[in-house]
């Protein structure tokens, strides 16, 4: 009953209001003035919609790809391919990140790429190349900048799920196949990474959800600029609701980004083969 309680309090109550929330044109005045569906109308009729979807594509799709399964996946390998030890510590500062503040993350991401040359890159810049004029990446390369920012942050996630995984393979498997003469990368390849199917799935899933509706580091980095060429769908919601008081056309937004994380979690199952994931294994067992 508690558990139930705090559901409903927390979870199903929220979605409703957020609902009813979407038919209405609620703004700083805050009034119920019901508009039915006049929210998800405007939002199809926004000039700025197009430029949103795009960068929430390159965003998410770049961020989860190359950084939060990608290399995620690769510093688990490596770091359980070599001592238990070193493989430890190296998590652990790639850890730090994770817990450290946002708003100190995205400073120290600021001061990487400041624009004069008290920036760490510009200032290396200045010292191996004297008197080189210092590059304002902000401006000129916003989007790779808070991909990777993201990126490295959110690597430790699926870092620390996939070292879980790969300790729990029992060791027999990889003993018999040296045993063969399996080279490193042929066990890599035909007997860790099919055995990880059912992590990366639900990295890939989660993390995927993850992007679509955070927006934190981009808020402190970039707050979507310049000229609005890093506003993802999640920071426009924001943008929208907290900031333009648009309450109504936020919770629209919202309810959109949803159900794209639906659509999103049920392609990945589709990709995945789910249905065969959770099938019982074809081993006949004597009576």
């Amino acid at each position: 009953m508690p558990a139930l309680l705090l559901t409903v309090v927390f979870f199903f109550i929220p979605v409703i209001l957020t609902v009813i929330l979407s038919l209405t044109s609620m703004d700083y005045r805050f009034n119920w003035d019901f508009v039915g569906i006049q929210n998800f109308i405007d939002m199809f009729r926004d000039f700025m919609i197009k430029g949103v979807i795009k960068n929430t594509i390159i965003y998410v799709a770049f961020t989860l790809a190359f950084f939060n399964v990608g290399l995620s996946l690769v510093l688990s390998i490596l770091t359980t391919s070599i001592g238990d030890r070193g493989g430890t510590i190296f998590r652990l500062i790639w850890m730090m990140p994770r817990l450290t503040p946002s708003v100190v993350y995205g400073l120290l991401w600021l001061w990487i790429f400041d624009p004069t040359k008290y920036g760490l890159i510009n200032g290396i810049r200045s010292a191996l190349f004297n008197g080189v004029e210092p590059i304002d990446f902000l401006w000129q390369h916003p989007m790779l900048i808070i991909i990777i920012a993201n990126g490295f942050v959110g690597a430790s996630f699926g870092m620390i799920l996939f070292t879980s995984a790969i300790k729990s393979i029992p060791k027999d498997y990889l003993y018999a196949a040296s045993v063969d003469g399996a080279s490193w990368f042929y066990r890599l390849r035909k007997i860790i990474l099919p055995l990880l199917k059912w992590q990366i799935l639900f990295t890939t899933a989660y993390q995927t959800l993850s992007l679509l509706t955070s927006f934190e580091y981009i808020l402190i980095i970039t707050d979507g600029g310049p000229v609005f060429s890093t506003e993802v769908w999640a920071l426009y919601t924001y943008h929208n609701a907290f900031e333009n008081f648009r309450f109504g056309f936020g919770a629209a937004l919202s309810l959109v980004l949803v159900v794209i994380g639906l659509v999103a979690s049920l392609v990945y199952l589709k990709i995945f083969r789910f249905k065969e994931m959770i099938q019982e294994p074809r081993i006949e067992v004597d009576a």
